[in-house]
C-alpha cells in the first residue's frame, strides 16, 4: 500500500518506481515511472525560483517559461467563451469571496483558465498536478507568475508527486477550504495526513470516475466529514467530455505515437460507458474491426445496437492489434493475457486510473524495456516479441495528444459553477455525502454553449 507518512531521501528521488496500491480505485499515483533522458535532471525541489512579484511560493520545472504559458492560456480562453462569459458577469459580484480551494488536476492551458476564473470570482487557490506526466511545464509556470501557487511539473516521481500536494495542503497561514479534485489522491491525503484541516472543509467537487469511487467509499464508510459534488456523473460531463473529447483525442493519441493506420485493424475497447462509446465510433469510422468488453448488460446491449460485437478479452486477446481500456478499475488487462498479445500490438489506456494494465507485471528482469520515443515504450519479450505500451498505461489523451479546448470549457465551468454552489448553499443544504450537479445547471451551461453554436436563444 502507499506510504503517507514519510518522504524519501533527495537523493533517492529520482530513483523511486511508484507503487501499485490495493484499491480498484486508486488514480495516477501508482504505477512505475521515470522521465526521459532529454528532460533537465535538477528537481525543480532543488531550485530557488523568485517571480516578478518577489515570491517564491510555488514549486514548477521554470519560472522563465511564464511569457510562453502566458500565450498558451490566451490561446486556450478564445474557445472557452462560457466560461469567460461566467467570469465577466459574476466577477463584480465575488461568489468565492473568502473561498481558500486547493486543487489536485491536470495542469494544462485550459485547466488555467478555471484557475485564473476563480481567482477572478474571489478565491485564493494553491494547485498541483493529478497526473505526473500531463503537467505543461509553461502553464504552470505562467500560473506562478500570475500569483497562484502552483506545485507541479511534467516527470514527477512519487515522493515528488506527495511532496507537491503536501505542500498545497500544509503551508503557514493558510486553511483550505473547498477542494477540487481529479482522482481523490488529495483528498484521501488530507483525509488521512491532515484530518482536522479536512474537517473544516466546506465542500468537495470531483471529475474522475476514480476519485467519485473513493468518495463513496468514505461515505459507505461513514468517513466523509464533508459535502462532496460528483461532477463526472453531470450529463454535461458525459454527454459532452467523456463522449465526444474521447471520439477525437484517441485517435489524435494513438496517430502521434506509433502512426497506425486504422483501416482494417482489430481493436478491443475495454468498457463501453460513454469514454468507450468515443473510442468505438472514431475507431469504426475509420474502418477498424472493433469489439467491446463489457461487464454491465445494459451497455453490453447498447454496444450490441450500435453495432459492435460484445466478447470476453480471453476471446480475442490473441488476434487483436490493438486494446483500449476505458473502465477506472484496475487489471483489465493481466500479464497472462499480454504474454498471448501478438508481436506489435499496442496497449494503452483511456480510463483514469493507471492499474488498468497491469504495467508493474511487466518489470521483471526477463523483460526488456526499450523506449522508442516520448511516451512509448516497446516492452520485449524473450522470444523477440514486441509489445507497444503507451504512456506506461496513464491516460493517453492527456500524456500523448491534445484535448479539444471546446469540450474541456464545458467541463471547467461545470467544475466553477459547483464550487460556487457548494461555498454559497445554505447551512443544511448539503449533508455529509456524496451529491449529483443540481440538473438546472446542467441545463443553465447548455444554453450559454448552445447560442455558440446557433445564436439561437429559443431556450432561454
Amino acid at each position: 500500500k502507499q506510504e503517507f507518512s514519510r518522504f524519501p531521501t533527495k537523493a533517492g528521488r529520482r530513483s523511486l518506481s511508484r507503487s501499485i496500491s490495493q484499491s480498484s480505485t486508486d488514480s495516477y499515483s501508482s504505477a512505475a515511472s521515470y522521465t526521459d533522458s532529454s528532460d533537465d535532471e535538477t528537481s525543480p525541489r532543488d531550485k530557488t525560483q523568485v517571480n516578478t512579484k518577489g515570491s517564491s511560493d510555488f514549486c514548477v520545472k521554470n519560472i522563465k517559461q511564464a511569457e510562453f504559458g502566458r500565450r498558451e492560456i490566451e490561446i486556450a480562453e478564445q474557445d472557452m467563451s462560457a466560461l469567460i462569459s461566467l467570469r465577466k458577469r459574476a466577477q463584480s459580484e465575488k461568489p468565492l469571496a473568502g473561498a481558500k480551494i486547493v486543487g489536485c488536476t491536470h495542469i494544462t492551458a485550459q485547466t488555467a483558465v478555471l484557475i485564473e476564473t476563480l481567482v477572478a470570482l474571489g478565491a485564493q487557490c494553491r494547485w498541483t498536478a493529478c497526473n505526473i506526466y500531463s503537467t505543461q511545464n509553461e502553464v504552470a509556470a505562467a500560473l506562478s507568475e500570475n500569483g497562484v501557487s502552483v506545485f507541479a511539473w511534467k516527470g514527477e516521481s512519487e515522493d515528488d508527486f506527495w511532496w507537491c500536494i503536501d505542500h498545497c495542503i500544509n503551508t503557514e497561514g493558510w486553511q483550505p477550504n473547498m477542494i477540487l479534485d481529479d482522482g481523490g489522491d488529495l483528498t484521501h491525503w488530507m483525509y488521512k495526513k491532515y484530518p482536522n484541516v479536512f474537517k473544516k472543509i466546506r465542500g468537495i467537487v470531483e471529475e474522475s470516475v476514480t476519485g467519485v469511487h473513493r468518495l463513496y467509499q468514505l461515505s459507505k464508510a461513514g468517513k466523509l466529514c464533508v459535502p462532496a459534488m460528483n461532477v463526472n456523473d453531470s450529463v454535461t460531463k458525459q454527454k459532452f467530455d467523456n463522449l465526444y473529447c474521447c471520439r477525437e483525442s484517441i485517435l489524435d493519441g494513438l496517430k502521434r505515437t506509433t502512426d497506425v493506420m486504422f483501416g482494417g485493424k482489430q481493436v478491443v475497447v475495454c468498457g463501453y460507458g460513454e469514454v468507450g462509446k468515443g473510442c468505438c465510433a472514431a475507431l469504426k469510422a475509420l474502418g477498424a474491426i472493433v469489439y467491446v468488453t463489457e461487464i454491465d448488460p445494459i451497455c453490453g446491449l447498447q454496444a450490441c445496437m450500435d453495432g459492435f460485437r460484445v466478447v470476453k478479452l480471453n476471446e480475442v486477446i490473441r488476434q487483436v492489434d490493438v486494446i483500449i481500456t476505458c473502465t477506472g478499475n484496475k487489471n483489465v488487462v493481466t500479464r497472462d493475457q499480454l504474454d498471448r498479445m501478438k508481436n506489435g500490438s499496442i496497449v494503452c489506456n483511456m480510463g483514469h486510473s493507471n492499474t488498468e494494465i497491469d504495467v508493474a507485471s511487466l518489470r521483471t528482469p526477463e523483460l526488456t524495456w526499450e523506449r522508442v520515443r516520448s511516451q512509448v515504450d516497446h516492452v520485449i519479450w524473450p522470444d523477440g516479441k514486441r509489445v507497444i505500451l503507451l504512456a506506461e498505461g496513464r491516460l493517453l489523451n492527456l500524456s500523448c495528444s491534445t484535448v479539444p479546448t471546446f469540450v474541456l470549457s464545458i467541463t471547467a465551468t461545470t467544475q466553477a459553477l459547483a464550487l460556487i454552489e457548494l461555498y454559497n448553499a445554505p447551512e443544511g443544504r448539503y449533508k455529509q455525502d456524496v451529491y449529483l450537479l443540481p440538473k438546472k445547471m446542467d441545463k443553465h451551461f447548455c444554453i450559454l454553449y448552445f447560442i455558440l453554436f446557433t445564436g439561437c436563444t429559443a431556450y432561454i
